[in-house]
């Protein structure tokens, strides 16, 4: 037969043990510092998130992803992108080399790659950029120069004058194999 006492020598260490088990059990819950999410780009991402509001000049050289409300210019340089958020409202020169719309863009835009338009953006203004991609739903209104530009001289451009069509005419490049 058992006695109490035998009993509490069994619970002791059974009281003890749980300490020991539960750091083992939230350790794996908690990231360890190898595993934090990590931008896509090896940059960090700097971030003007909804409810920031900028007027005048934003310039730098790391991918931007704006969300908020941003007035005046935006310039990034060298290999950076620029991300315009859903909830994103510019209203500003926009330049960098791959520029992303999800959200409302008004002003000059200049991506010296790339420019994609998601369905839930919209852009008004001039657009000029080396490729193109509008998503079904996505709005532009405006001028657009698309495509690779041949750089000639002034002096060539004055030397030979061209014939101007009648009508303006916009080519605009997919990159499809019918192209």
């Amino acid at each position: 037969m058992w006695k109490k006492e035998d009993v509490k020598p069994q619970a002791t260490p059974e009281a003890s043990t749980p300490p020991v088990a539960a750091p083992a059990v939230v350790a794996p819950s908690a990231p360890a510092p190898s595993s934090f999410a990590l931008p896509t780009s090896p940059r960090a991402a700097a971030c003007i998130s909804q409810g920031i509001r900028i007027k005048g000049e934003v310039t730098g050289n790391e991918d931007l992803f704006v969300d908020g409300l941003v007035e005046g210019k935006l310039n990034l340089t060298a290999n950076c992108s620029l991300t315009v958020g859903p909830n994103g409202t510019v209203k500003a020169d926009l330049s960098a080399r791959e520029i992303i719309v999800r959200g409302k863009v008004e002003g000059r835009v200049t991506a010296r790659d790339k420019l994609q338009l998601w369905s839930t953006g919209q852009i008004t203004g001039e657009v000029q950029t080396g490729r193109l991609a509008i998503e079904e739903g996505g709005l532009l209104r405006g001028k657009v120069e698309a495509g690779k530009q041949t750089a000639k001289s002034p002096e060539a451009i004055a030397a030979k004058p061209t014939a101007l069509p009648t009508s303006p005419v916009t080519e605009l490049n997919s990159g499809t194999a019918a192209d």
